[in-house]
């Protein structure tokens, strides 16, 4: 089993910056991907970024050149640094990690971290 928790929502105005982190702990594999994922009311869930084990990153067009995902050493814990924050990133963002053991792919999520930008 894997637990994920997120840390760093909260109440931001346009222009501004945000970094969450997602801390990973249990049962992990060496070679997974871990990302963010993020759901407005009344829209589905959507990919923001994704990291690889060996630090790949991958980005919505929507935050290209805006946000930054990174690892720690250990890989262990994730980052994603939101500059120039649009009132369109409101929304609850969940920490993902994928991996895959004995031939099965397993996903685990986070319990979510809100994220509102407003003036």
């Amino acid at each position: 089993q894997v637990e994920l928790v997120e840390s760093g929502g909260g109440l931001v105005q346009p222009g501004g910056s945000l970094r969450l982190s997602c801390a990973a702990s249990g049962n992990i594999s060496s070679i997974n991907i871990m990302g963010w994922y993020r759901q407005a009311p009344g829209k589905q869930r959507e990919l923001v970024a994704t990291i690889s084990s060996s630090d790949l990153p991958n980005y919505a067009d929507s935050v290209k050149g805006r946000w930054t995902i990174a690892r720690d050493n250990a890989k262990t814990t994730i980052y994603l640094q939101m500059n120039s924050l649009k009132s369109e990133d409101t929304a609850v963002y969940y920490c993902n990690l994928g991996q895959r053991k004995s031939g099965m792919t397993y996903l685990y999520w986070g319990q979510g971290t809100q994220v509102t930008v407003s003036a």
